[in-house]
């Protein structure tokens, strides 16, 4: 069995919990261990909060902007994937997520997501937006009622 979900977000810091909890509620339902569903609503609200503070306004209908973004999860399986696309400048295909000064406030949250996930992508949309797209392997609780293997 296969489970995904995708929300079109406003940029605003009010949307990041939503994702969060969206997704914590599925891995709950699904019978996901929670620490591994804890590790990954930290990375997802990372890169929501990395969306709200850097992305950019995405042209829709009419010619008309949305300060938007995308969150996309999917469990197949043995993994998670989850992607989060915005319409900012995106990221260099050579560049390496820089690291934060050790007084920085800022800067953190990419490197996070590193660490938190198995397999970490950063790079571009279709469109010329910001995509940071992140795996982790699935362990399941022994009650797991929807378990997926």
């Amino acid at each position: 069995m296969s489970i995904w979900w995708s929300l079109h977000l406003r940029r605003e810091a009010a949307s990041v919990p939503l994702a969060r909890r969206l997704l914590l509620g599925t891995m709950e339902t699904a019978g996901v261990d929670p620490d591994v569903s804890y590790e990954l609503s930290v990375a997802l609200t990372e890169a929501c909060a990395n969306a709200v503070e850097h992305g950019g306004a995405v042209a829709g209908r009419g010619g008309r902007t949305s300060e938007a973004y995308r969150v996309t999860a999917y469990l197949d399986g043995e993994t998670c994937r989850i992607e989060v696309a915005d319409a900012g400048p995106g990221f260099s295909g050579t560049a390496l997520v820089p690291a934060a000064a050790p007084d920085a406030e800022n800067g953190r949250g990419l490197r996070l997501i590193e660490e938190l996930a198995d397999h970490v992508h950063f790079g571009r949309t279709g469109r010329g937006g910001a995509l940071v797209s992140f795996d982790k392997l699935l362990k399941w609780r022994a009650d797991a009622p929807l378990a997926l293997t």
